[in-house]
């Protein structure tokens, strides 16, 4: 929110702030606060100037029509902090770490184990976020430092930016928060650059009682502009920026940025402002605080861009924007859509995932701009190193640096830089699961079969270290999505009215149904019975659509797209093409219970064949239908078979990118199947499966999903603490056929499924079919 104070400007002040912008002359504070105020026709020419001035600034750097962007992996070295700012989720208490099995700060193994993952994607920037100086408030921190060897937080942030760029070639960006003349110096051979927000100048949010910085003493606004001078002093390359909405004035916005471009005009140090709009978040003090609403997020974008002039970078974090806003933000004058990981979560705003790079490049084009990869230095920097990074920085900026544009260098492969993990003969399974969890193509078959029959201590071990891999890349949320299932193999042309059959018109009621009581996705699978006409697949699609436009349907597996393939007489391309037209958005990846022939003859001979599943999920991933993947567990497969399922997963995944989780799912019953090792609890091989599941899959398929209608609430918990991170559907069995749909009867209420995750001190989420943020209707919270 931001705090409005009578309007003191009269719209000749705004015309003369836009003047002065247009004919280039420098824009102070009071211009800023006047240009702050611009609504409608002032509105459209300040976002028209910024444009011009960035569009200028690209063209005059050699890169017209360009946003940069950084591939990166996040990684949060510790959630202490002494700071106890109202906004914030990242950190924790040492109470509440000991509550999630966190470690006090993470360890080089964890961190490497990151890093070497982001650099197998192709990620140049390793982004070392934590709190402010967590010893100067936390006895547990500075024991942890001290058994370490370690003289502060900053020493260890040193250390493994240094062990980072060694170890991976990956450029570590520093953003530990306050930081002395002498520790940026020190910390420079590091990093080839440094962050910290200035976030505003306010000092009212600073010293007075129950405002968002009150009690956190490195938000002091004299302390940080201090920092920014010391870091222009030292000659580091710095990212900084505001945060908009968070109880500021815009008199505090306006001399927030001014005070910014001074500090730059001193010393030419600042690379980037970052523009950030503030997000609520749960179980915060402003929690119930409006979101910075878009027309001033943009206003402040257009403003910090003609204040900075045409050749500071401005970025607007593209996950905290629904994507539908990104024009407005481009056109008032971002160049930049800052750091953004194909492997791990946002940490900081862990409720708002990335955007692919696929989607944020295509996004990006159909505003008229090309998506280049930057380091985490900006090109200007990285092309004049002598004056702006270390002599240790030179040669690992310059392995990833174009010589020419300073942007990042396109290569076809992970760097050459980085160091497997060293192994030793006849590892145990702890040693075996930590070397996964680093490389997970570094296993042969038979270790990762060791990994899935662990008992015991073993077992523990292996469930803590995936359970940290998963903490550390897609992070701590747990997802749920609101949906009802349909089983459309009781689909009748000409419904006898049976409870579990249903008809076109019933197709288009139970979606609209579904809509209403706020589920955002419809799964609808099975076969249609051979007294059906195929092109019903097609119909049920287009009911549904028809009824219930804004739902996702998720719907048929690929058995039953075959059928439609075959029996419709129309090949599998025109199949898919047919269901895509109809309104199908992804795909169910079931009706296989394992990759082999084997199985598939002994326990399930009706299902696909496993060659054809196969052609199936491809060529539906190819034509942009994202799908699920499975396995059935329990059964007559071996343990090397469900490697062998494993690892055909992540070969398909590394050709296409359209598996979106991974459900290990048991056989039904109390036992949930034959188990691997006699005597092992269900519950244990559960966990061992989950475990593996999540250190086999990491860097491929991000999420799994704990399959709760198969293994009890109760299990469903224990879990999420083995590598799982997602509940998958509430499956409501709605107002209308209920029965109609498959798992009639087992609800899981979303207030249900936030309760189980709450009792973790774990953050609940609604997802989208797709990991996307999804909002809470009050219809689903009840």
């Amino acid at each position: 929110m931001t705090l409005l104070q009578p309007a003191r400007f009269r719209s000749a002040d705004i015309d003369t702030a836009l003047d002065r912008a247009a004919a280039g002359a420098r824009i102070d504070a009071d211009h800023a606060e006047a240009l702050l105020h611009a609504h409608g026709e002032r509105f459209e020419r300040l976002v028209a100037l910024a444009g011009e001035m960035r569009d200028a600034g690209g063209a005059a750097s050699g890169r017209p029509r360009v946003m940069t962007y950084s591939r990166k992996v996040f990684i949060p070295l510790t959630t202490l902090c002494r700071d106890r700012c109202h906004y914030c989720v990242f950190v924790d208490t040492p109470a509440q770490l000991r509550t999630l099995h966190k470690p006090v700060y993470m360890s080089a193994d964890q961190v490497l184990a990151v890093a070497r993952q982001g650099a197998s994607h192709g990620c140049k920037e390793a982004l070392l976020t934590l709190g402010d100086r967590p010893e100067d408030r936390w006895p547990e921190a500075r024991a942890w430092l001290d058994a370490h060897g370690y003289s502060s937080t900053l020493d260890y942030v040193g250390a493994m930016a240094r062990l980072i760029t060694e170890e991976t070639g990956l450029l570590a960006h520093l953003n530990p928060g306050v930081m002395t003349f002498d520790e940026l110096v020190a910390l420079r051979p590091a990093a080839p650059s440094m962050g910290m927000m200035l976030e505003t100048t306010s000092r009212r949010l600073f010293e007075e009682p129950g405002q968002v910085h009150f009690g956190s003493p490195d938000k002091d606004p004299a302390t940080r502009l201090g920092v920014i001078e010391a870091a222009g002093r030292a000659r580091v390359p710095f990212t900084t920026g505001i945060l908009v909405g968070i109880g500021e004035t815009l008199r505090d916005r306006a001399e927030s940025l001014a005070a910014l471009r001074d500090a730059h005009e001193r010393h030419g140090h600042v690379q980037e402002i970052i523009v950030q709009n503030f997000r609520a978040k749960p179980r915060t003090p402003m929690r119930d605080q409006a979101d910075a609403s878009l027309h001033e997020y943009v206003v402040a974008v257009a403003v910090a861009r003609l204040v900075m002039g045409p050749r500071t970078r401005i970025q607007v974090p593209p996950n905290l924007s629904d994507p539908e806003e990104f024009d407005l933000l481009v056109r008032a004058g971002a160049d930049d859509w800052g750091g953004v990981s194909p492997l791990t979560a946002d940490h900081v705003n862990p409720e708002r995932p990335w955007p692919h790079l696929s989607e944020l490049a295509e996004r990006t084009a159909a505003l008229g701009f090309d998506l280049r990869e930057r380091l985490t230095a900006h090109p200007e920097y990285v092309l004049a190193p002598d004056s702006w990074l270390d002599p240790a920085m030179h040669a690992p900026v310059a392995a990833l640096a174009d010589p020419a544009s300073g942007l990042a260098r396109v290569v076809s492969s992970a760097p050459s830089s980085i160091r497997s993990p060293v192994r030793a003969a006849h590892e145990g399974v702890r040693a075996l699961a930590e070397t996964a969890a680093t490389d997970p193509t570094a296993l042969d078959a038979p270790e990762w079969a060791a990994l899935l029959e662990a008992t015991g201590d073993d077992l523990d071990a292996l469930t803590a270290i995936a359970d940290d891999l998963r903490r550390y890349t897609v992070g701590e949320a747990v997802t749920l999505v609101v949906n009802r299932n349909l089983t459309s193999a009781g689909f009748r042309a000409d419904s006898g009215g049976a409870p579990d059959e249903f008809d076109l018109a019933d197709a288009g009621a139970i979606a609209a149904d579904a809509r209403a009581l706020g589920a955002t996705e419809l799964c609808v699978q099975g076969m249609l019975p051979d007294s059906e006409d195929p092109g019903a697949y097609v119909d049920i699609a287009r009911a549904v659509k028809a009824s219930a436009p804004g739902i996702h349907l998720h719907a048929y597996r690929p058995q039953d797209i075959r059928d439609l393939a075959d029996r419709g007489e129309v090949g599998l391309d025109r199949a898919l093409e047919a269901l895509r037209g109809a309104g199908v958005d992804s795909i169910p990846g079931t009706g296989v219970k394992v990759l082999s022939e084997r199985v598939r003859a002994l326990v399930a001979p009706g299902d696909l064949g496993i060659d054809a599943w196969i052609e199936t999920i491809t060529a539906a991933h190819r034509v942009g239908l994202r799908s699920t993947s499975v396995l059935f567990y329990g059964h007559v497969e071996t343990a090397l078979e469900r490697v062998a399922h494993l690892q055909l997963l992540r070969a398909i995944q590394s050709t296409t990118g359209g598996f979106t989780e991974f459900v290990p799912i048991p056989l039904p019953g109390p036992s949930g199947g034959v188990p691997l090792v006699r005597g092992r609890s269900p519950v244990d091989e559960h966990r061992a499966m989950v475990a593996v599941s999540r250190l086999a899959l990491s860097g491929s398929i991000p999420h799994v999903q704990i399959p709760w209608t198969r293994v009890g609430r109760a299990t469903a918990a224990v879990l999420l603490r083995s590598g799982g991170d997602d509940l998958g559907g509430a499956l409501l069995d709605g107002r209308v056929k209920p029965r109609a749909g498959v798992e009639y009867g087992l609800e899981l209420p979303v207030t249900d499924a936030s309760a189980i995750v709450t009792r973790l001190f774990r953050p609940f989420r609604l997802r989208t079919t797709l990991y996307r943020a999804a909002a809470l209707s009050t219809a689903a919270a009840q």
